[in-house]
């Protein structure tokens, strides 16, 4: 890394660690001051890039309000502050309705509604992945009409069609303080991989958190404590 990079991080699994739930994340007591010196280092030219709508980003970074992609690149906020929301999920009710069922009868289950997109998690009942897919596929009826569902750690997301990390990664280095930079993006799931692969296409660095897994990712870092220990790194 050098002060003419642009750095781009994953939240969860990343910058802080998976909980049984989303909201029971909690950043660790120096996450924001690593963030913020980091940020400074390269010019503010640092930005979240996360699954989570981009609300629950500012709550869990507070008081830091950094450039960010939510939903997977769905919602947008420039380094300038220009913020562009996301599309609606086609059949957004009807999904809510069918899925919310099939998780309250599985206790365990979580359906998230991100306000844009539906993320039904099972990560408290791993034994139920295939019964959730099935459910998912079944609920959908064959009729993905501008639905994108992706598959993630313990959990399947519905989302609308036509965005990415990847995408979000691009359009942020079309801009200032972004362009022109080698861009470095830190991530460590298969949600990821289309901002590695992105990155990878403009010469720049992808890292993967985590051993396992097949990757488009050149490096990886072990962990969370060694994403922080790698960002307290970049200080010097």
């Amino acid at each position: 890394m050098s002060a003419d990079d642009a750095l781009f991080l994953d939240l969860d699994g990343t910058l802080v660690g998976i909980a049984p739930t989303p909201d029971a994340v909690r950043p660790a007591s120096h996450l924001l001051e690593l963030l913020d010196s980091a940020s400074r280092n390269v010019g503010s030219a640092l930005a979240i890039v996360s699954g989570r709508p981009i609300r629950q980003i500012d709550s869990m970074l507070a008081p830091l309000a950094l450039p960010a992609a939510g939903l997977h690149g769905l919602e947008r906020r420039s380094a300038g502050g220009a913020y562009t929301p996301p599309p609606a999920l086609p059949r957004f009710n009807e999904l809510r309705a069918a899925l919310g069922r099939f998780a309250a009868d599985r206790p365990g289950l979580l359906l998230e509604d991100k306000g844009a997109a539906l993320a039904l998690h099972y990560r408290a009942r791993p034994e139920l992945e295939a019964e959730a897919i099935a459910a998912v596929e079944a609920v959908l009826g064959g009729k993905r009409g501008g639905i994108a569902v992706q598959h993630g750690k313990a959990v399947i997301e519905l989302r609308p069609e036509g965005a990415d990390k990847g995408a979000a990664v691009a359009a942020f280095m079309s801009e200032p303080p972004f362009a022109g930079r080698r861009p470095v993006f830190t991530g460590d799931d298969i949600t990821d991989e289309a901002a590695f692969r992105a990155v990878r296409q403009r010469g720049g660095v992808a890292v993967r958190v985590g051993r396992e897994g097949a990757t488009a990712a050149e490096w990886r870092l072990a962990d969370v404590t060694a994403v922080h220990a790698w960002l307290a790194d970049l200080e010097g």
